[in-house]
């Protein structure tokens, strides 16, 4: 894998209190264009948090010494929006939920593939910058809602809620996250390859176009006056899909 492809902005704590696990992804992350700080237990990433307000990412180890990540990210959710990623060995259903419970926004076990990792990151960092605090385009405001006059329609990310009508429009976490990824790319022109791999976080196969057309029709059918002739979500034959 050719870690040095693509370049990105922005800073990154990594809170892991094993030093190869540190290392690894200072040069991972670093080779990408971001900027990295380090912490080598859960005091340490407070007070990493709190002296620099300008993170974009924290990726968080639960088992560490003088504080464990949980804790820690309970605390550091106190301070920052920024969002949280776990990366433990810890991995049962147990696990997850009293990590998300605590304020995480992902959940990474080790070990781990690279490019599994890199894939969240971006993800993470974009939805971050576009919906929770850094602006949300032309259409959204810095509350990181959006509104469509022509739809009837009004997203509010930060809260996880569309409504339509004045009226709560159930989405599921897929779904929601899909409608949240078209919306941070208002205007272009996605391919079913790159909504794949964003939002499923796998490598793309063939068989993997009907997973996204498939969720693409689910918010069709609970958003658009008529899913047939869909508004909002619109087909772009042979290229993909695109939300104006």
């Amino acid at each position: 894998m050719d870690t040095k492809q693509g370049t990105n902005s922005g800073v990154i704590l990594v809170a892991d209190d094993e030093p190869e696990i540190r290392q690894l992804l200072r040069i991972l992350l670093g080779n990408r264009g971001y900027q990295v700080i380090e912490a080598a237990n859960g005091r340490d990433a407070i007070r990493m948090a709190e002296d620099h307000p300008e993170l974009d990412l924290i990726l968080l180890d639960i088992m560490m010494p003088e504080l464990s990540g949980l804790e820690a990210c309970r605390r550091i959710r106190e301070q920052t929006k920024a969002p949280i990623l776990f990366l433990t060995a810890r991995n049962t259903e147990r696990d997850k939920g009293e990590a998300y419970g605590m304020g995480g926004d992902d959940y990474l076990a080790k070990p781990f593939s690279q490019g599994e990792l890199l894939m969240k990151v971006t993800s993470l960092i974009r939805r971050y910058r576009v919906y929770g605090g850094a602006g949300t385009g032309e259409g959204g405001d810095d509350t990181g809602k959006w509104n469509s006059a022509a739809d009837a329609l009004t997203v509010d990310a930060k809260a996880r809620r569309v409504k339509k009508q004045g009226r709560e429009v159930k989405l599921t976490d897929k779904e929601l996250d899909l409608l949240l990824f078209l919306l941070g790319h208002r205007g272009e022109i996605l391919d079913i390859r790159s909504i794949y791999e964003a939002e499923w976080q796998s490598k793309y196969m063939p068989s993997s176009d009907n997973n996204v057309m498939v969720y693409i029709q689910r918010l069709r059918k609970k958003l658009e006056d008529d899913p047939v002739n869909p508004t909002l979500i619109r087909t772009v034959y042979g290229r993909g899909y695109q939300i104006d």
